[in-house]
């Protein structure tokens, strides 16, 4: 009978709060929730706030003080497992977002420009490192880490500026996508010097490569079909972490870093029709993995250490950050770049990766750095990681600077001009209108480079900034015949409209809408016109099918316009009316007369 209930017996789940394992658990998991909201607010990258996490919380961290020996982690290297899988679910994501398609679409940019910034950068850091008496093979490892660049750092400032679409994005992107490209040949290259035989290691490690590329693009869509026809999310997240685990297995198997293999699999599965879902799922995790990897690297950094002796690792960021920026600022100024896109970009990628942070450490793995010098490497690495936001948006400021100074003088251009602020697909297309009608116009963009290709081909367009009051100042707008607002930022538009409309009350001002409820807000703060993008569209869809159909164009037309006034009066009997509001519509003759010549 006791025989009996004790197997029966249902032992009760415990949670031992003293464990050292919940304790590390709790402070990496409290350690990424603060860090990741924190500095997203913050716009920074949480690379640094993770990094910074780790050292504190390391064996030469705040645990060496009285009374804070809980702050630090007990087993370090029990985050190995973990950090290494995070490096596989950044680099597996990584994969994802390099279509085909795009590499195709910049292969001039990404091949020429990136290839030469790569090899340029990674030759002079290699050439300091032997100077410095490293020998050959830890001097290949660490000058590949240092040449590459922050991706996700670089994104994050040039979609943070809108400067992604300008000529500094297209080059800064068409560089960092090479680099995300040549990271698997680094990496194999770093595994297979591991090895005793070098030649053997290699090929062993291609051949991985191969079948991984060969598994992922004929077996597993069929995974991904069957775990799609359940439509259950967490199969689908199954799915994705058999093929991340199995890929990374296999290189590891190969004697690669399991990272290389995670990254062909998200490679070869780029193209695929799961591709989208597929990073949906592994979204929430590749955060948080991540972050284990970064506190796992900054809790092997004895900054006591370093701080005993600095200078190896101040001497080593400043050269580092010094032949970087100078060799890019050189590539684009000899490729025809002008100072402030060079000069910005150059900033930009002056500093290494987190990705830098993978290669060192599979350098260490295979033992090909060691002691001093990787801590060295992983010191100057990080403390330039730190430093890349602050370098990119002085980047963006010396661009702004030598823009200026090559700033056209823009007093009494706009006099008796329409003006476009603006030139785009929508604000070309209202140019190629108003020259139709023997209307002079003036355009404002915020782009140099193009500015400068389109005054060589005789457009009347000059550079400016929208965002900075003084512009509107200078363009002497109380001497416009009426203004169009044809940018994209909804925000920009109403604080547009609000700035012109305060010092003009009379101007007539037409401004591109996203929508009728977007429309109605813009002539709440003062438009004489907006043109919703919806609306529009719906009209025209009306007049084509209309036309289509045998009914008379005349007729056809003259409805439209009935439907356009009826849809802007709903739109304008919305809005509470106050006095001065909603101007009143300009008397066509003020836009009419003698057109000005254009400057």
């Amino acid at each position: 009978m006791t025989g009996k209930a004790a197997a029966g017996k249902v032992m009760p789940m415990a949670l031992n709060l003293e464990s050292t394992a919940f304790k590390d658990m709790v402070l990496v998991l409290g350690a990424a929730g603060l860090v990741i909201p924190a500095f997203a607010a913050l716009r920074i990258s949480p690379v640094i706030g993770f990094i910074l996490i780790g050292v504190a919380a390391g064996p030469f961290g705040l645990g060496q003080l009285p009374g804070l020996d809980w702050l630090q982690l007990s087993n370090p290297e029990a985050l190995a497992a973990p950090a290494e899988l995070g490096v596989a679910l950044l680099l597996f994501a990584l994969g994802l977002e390099l279509s085909l398609d795009r590499i195709r679409t910049m292969r001039s940019m990404i091949l020429g420009l990136g290839s030469l910034q790569l090899l340029i950068c990674g030759a002079l850091i290699a050439g300091l490192l032997v100077l410095a008496g490293l020998p050959l093979p830890a001097v290949v490892a660490v000058a590949g880490a240092l040449a590459l660049s922050s991706t996700a750092v670089g994104l994050q400032l040039l979609s943070a500026g809108g400067h992604i679409n300008s000529q500094v994005g297209r080059k800064a992107v068409g560089i960092l996508l090479f680099q995300d490209l040549a990271l698997a040949p680094i990496l194999l290259l770093v595994g297979a010097s591991g090895g005793g035989d070098f030649g053997r290691s290699l090929i062993i490690g291609i051949g991985a490569l191969l079948g991984i590329a060969l598994f992922a693009r004929h077996v597993v869509p069929p995974l991904f079909l069957q775990a799609a026809r359940t439509r259950r999310s967490e199969l689908f997240l199954a799915a994705a972490l058999v093929v991340l685990i199995g890929s990374a297995a296999t290189a590891a198997l190969a004697g690669l870093s399991p990272a290389v293999g995670a990254l062909m699999a998200g490679l070869m599965l780029s193209t695929s029709d799961y591709r989208r879902q597929i990073e949906a799922a592994i979204q929430p995790f590749e955060g948080l993995l991540l972050g284990v990897f970064l506190i796992w690297v900054g809790s092997g950094l004895d900054l006591a250490a370093i701080a005993a002796d600095p200078w190896p690792v101040l001497a080593g960021t400043a050269a580092v950050l010094s032949i970087k920026a100078v060799a890019v600022y050189a590539l684009l100024r000899l490729r025809g770049s002008r100072r402030g896109v060079a000069g910005h970009v150059a900033l930009l990628l002056a500093s290494p990766s987190e990705t830098s942070l993978i290669v060192l450490a599979a350098a260490t793995s295979a033992g090909l750095i060691g002691g001093t010098t990787a801590q060295t490497a992983l010191a100057v690495a990080s403390l330039t990681l730190a430093l890349a936001p602050l370098l990119g948006l002085a980047g963006a400021q010396l661009e702004a600077r030598a823009s200026e100074e090559r700033e056209e003088p823009a007093a009494d251009r706009a006099a008796g001009q329409t003006v476009l602020i603006g030139y785009g697909r929508v604000g070309r297309l209202v140019a190629q209108m108003l020259d139709m009608h023997g209307q002079a116009w003036i355009a404002v963009d915020s782009d140099p480079d193009e500015v400068q290709r389109l005054r060589r081909a005789g457009k009347p367009v000059i550079y400016g900034d929208a965002r900075r009051p003084e512009l509107l100042d200078r363009l002497k707008l109380d001497q416009a015949r009426a203004v169009v607002l044809t940018i994209d930022d909804m925000r920009m538009l109403d604080l547009l409209v609000r700035r012109i409309r305060a010092s003009h009350p009379d101007l007539c001002i037409v401004v591109r809408a996203r929508d009728a409820e977007h429309a109605g807000a813009l002539y709440a703060v003062g438009a004489t016109d907006a043109v919703p993008e919806t609306v529009e569209s719906s009209l025209q869809l009306a007049e084509a099918v209309l036309v289509d159909l045998g009914v008379p164009m005349g007729p056809v037309i003259a409805s439209v316009h009935e439907k356009r006034d009826e849809l802007r009066s709903q739109i304008k009997a919305g809005i509470k009316r106050s006095s001065g509001v909603i101007p009143k519509r300009p008397p066509l003759r003020s836009l009419r007369g003698t057109p000005a010549k254009r400057d």
